[in-house]
């Protein structure tokens, strides 16, 4: 079920008004963000919004209201750059979070993490982590066939299921999937990159273990755009309308609203987030 189309402002009113403790979680997903773009541009690093940011920014110039959480992609060439410069030249207020930087954090994409904030989510994977303050997420895409993309998320799936359903000590659950992370990683993912590259693998989707399939088309990312984002312009892809309709069909109805479900279960932020940039 989908909703009439609903004044903007309205929702903002609603959902996010200013003030409201998830515009504030979004004024400091932005704050994350703005300082992303800056390392970014500096080091000519092509990255774009993307997935519910992306639709944000075409259906409502930014945040969906109701949104709480903050999206960019790029692709692995330029992820693994990132990833050696962030820790550099982040702010102090900002930390990466990768399994270089937080041994506990098993995921095969990174964040960069608000300091002066805490957050816990559904479910709780997060109480294993280093860093769990405020976050953007960061999706590394690669060509590969989708096979061998759903074959490395079997791989790596027993770990999640790991860290939602075991009953022993966080330590001894962490042992587990750390071993699976390491295996994957050393093993299993350079297995699979290899036969992608041996066959010509052209279908651009998530990284190897990310449990994420939708394929993107090369001519909807590149050459990358712009895109106005909370007055702000941030890269986009090249056809973000295709791309958008392509995974998710009529983006530009709104949901079922009364089905909405939030990622965060709660949220604190320790001082006065800083708005100008």
């Amino acid at each position: 079920m989908n909703t009439p189309l609903i004044p903007h402002e309205e929702l903002r009113q609603r959902y996010n008004p200013d003030g409201s403790l998830l515009r504030r979680q979004q004024m400091r997903m932005l704050h994350i963000l703005v300082e992303v773009d800056k390392i970014c541009q500096r080091h000519n690093i092509r990255y774009w919004l993307s997935s519910g940011t992306l639709i944000g920014a075409v259906r409502h110039g930014g945040f969906i209201p109701w949104d709480d959480d903050l999206d960019i992609e790029m692709m692995r060439s330029d992820y693994e750059r990132l990833l050696e410069i962030l820790p550099h030249e982040l702010p102090d207020d900002l930390a990466l979070q990768a399994h270089s930087t937080d041994p506990n954090y098993c995921y095969h994409y990174a964040k960069v993490r608000d300091r002066c904030s805490y957050i816990e989510e559904k479910p709780n994977y997060d109480r294993f982590f280093k860093h769990r303050g405020i976050y953007i997420d960061i999706f590394p895409l690669e060509k590969q066939h989708m096979w061998t993309h759903k074959l490395s998320e079997l791989s790596f799936g027993h770990a999640y299921k790991l860290m939602r359903t075991y009953k022993g000590s966080d330590e001894e659950c962490m042992k587990k999937v750390k071993r699976l992370y390491a295996w994957n990683v050393r093993f299993i993912y350079p297995l699979l990159r290899l036969v992608n590259r041996i066959t010509g693998a052209k279908t651009i989707t998530s990284g190897l273990g990310i449990p994420f399939h939708n394929p993107r088309y090369e001519e909807d990312i590149f050459p990358l755009t712009t895109i106005m984002f909370e007055n702000r312009p941030f890269m986009a892809p090249h056809d973000s309308d295709r791309m958008l309709r392509h995974i998710y069909g009529d983006y530009m109805k709104l949901p079922d609203l009364s089905q909405l479900k939030p990622h965060t279960g709660s949220i604190e932020i320790y001082n006065n987030e800083t708005n100008k940039h």
